[in-house]
């Protein structure tokens, strides 16, 4: 029987990147020893994290 997980992963997304975005991908999980997919949820985090903080930035400059 497989393992049980704590928060099990089902759903899957897709994306199309350029040649150059798929080298600097390979580049990032070379370097840091990690899977494209977790370098893209950390990605999703530092931008929910900062999200915030560059509205207000761009609504000042207005």
């Amino acid at each position: 029987m497989g393992r049980i997980r704590e928060n099990p992963r089902y759903n899957v997304i897709s994306m199309r990147i350029s040649e150059e975005e798929l080298k600097h991908l390979e580049y990032l999980m070379q370097k840091t020893h990690k899977s494209a997919s977790h370098i893209m949820r950390e990605a999703m985090e530092y931008f929910a994290a900062n999200y915030d903080e560059q509205t207000k930035s761009n609504r000042k400059a207005a």
